[in-house]
């Protein structure tokens, strides 16, 4: 099958030919046709993440029809479509795990990550770890759903229940917990890169009460904030902007190194925390408010081997939405 495989950090995917995965127990065969590109694989890429398999496949949220299953897998049957996310596997035995957060395993297996992604043709997956996707999405928009989804669901449920949500980076997770807080009877203030008219003028289509660079200041005190881009700096400017007993929530897997701050700005019962992974209650959650309320997914298809030109632009700021790959014959 045809796949783009990282061999080295911060260099090119590479377009090659590799075998079919083998089926395990429990597993599913996936004929792939809509891979997102998540900000993750550009960390991977760029080495900010550590790189723990070469060569690799990357690509975490997975859309595709399965074509063939191990044995011990009877969830679904042949022709069903699913989506694949970030956590393709845990251990079920951790203190984490049993607890209702596997999320935080102690042995976790990611897509694309620790074990081949969606950047190829097809794949394999823990069936336990699949979704259903709900019906009235493309293949290339319920991609986006499946990691920038996720986790804005899981830092908007972070956030608890403030009316004032400020937004800061613009992009894929956010364009689609914006439209979910709007519906839910909150005010969005979206915060993006100074000059950004485009994406500025994206958040307000979507529903944003304001929309401004992150340098500027918000018009009215925030209840809390979610941070999706990786910018070590919006910490402390965030928790500027939220009032008393607000809530900031850190959204990336990877972020700059945060300066300094003095206590005046979090005390007051002022709160920084982050999210991590996601767990299937999330998952089964968010996509069943997908079903309910028709977001608009805005995405950018290109040919599986355009991959890299996928990831320059998401490097440059340079996506409106979320960049989705398909094979190339798709």
């Amino acid at each position: 099958m045809s796949a783009m495989l990282l061999d080295q950090p911060a260099t090119p995917l590479r377009a090659g030919r590799v075998r079919i995965p083998q089926l395990h127990g429990g597993e599913v065969l996936i004929r792939i046709s809509a891979c997102g590109i998540c900000r993750t694989d550009l960390h991977i890429t760029d080495g900010e993440l550590l790189l723990l398999k070469r060569p690799l496949i990357l690509g975490h949220e997975i859309v595709g029809t399965i074509v063939a299953a191990g044995p011990g897998a009877g969830r679904f049957v042949e022709g069903t479509r699913v989506g694949v996310p970030w956590v393709g596997w845990t251990c079920g035995r951790c203190r984490f795990c049993r607890s209702g957060r596997e999320n935080l395993c102690d042995q976790p297996r990611f897509t694309g990550y620790q074990t081949d992604g969606g950047y190829a043709e097809y794949t394999v997956a823990d069936e336990r770890f699949c979704f259903t996707l709900p019906e009235g999405y493309s293949d290339a928009e319920a991609a986006p759903l499946l990691c920038a989804g996720l986790i804005g669901h899981r830092a908007l449920t972070a956030a608890g229940d403030a009316e004032r949500l400020g937004i800061y980076g613009f992009g894929a997770a956010a364009h689609l917990v914006a439209q979910v807080a709007v519906h839910q009877g909150r005010t969005v203030f979206a915060f993006t890169r100074e000059g950004d008219r485009e994406a500025q003028e994206f958040a307000r289509e979507l529903g944003a009460g304001w929309a401004g660079a992150s340098t500027e200041d918000a018009p009215e005190p925030l209840d809390a904030a979610i941070i999706f881009a990786p910018v070590g700096a919006l910490v402390p400017a965030a928790l500027q902007a939220v009032t008393k007993g607000g809530t900031v929530v850190c959204a990336g897997i990877h972020m700059s190194p945060i300066p300094s701050f003095p206590y005046e700005i979090l005390w007051a019962e002022r709160v920084v925390r982050s999210v991590a992974n996601l767990t299937r209650r999330d998952g089964e959650e968010f996509l069943k408010i997908a079903g309910e309320v028709r977001l608009r997914v805005g995405t950018e298809p290109l040919p599986l081997t355009q991959a890299n030109e996928g990831l320059d632009r998401l490097r440059r700021g340079q996506v409106r939405g979320a960049v989705v790959l398909v094979p190339d014959n798709g």
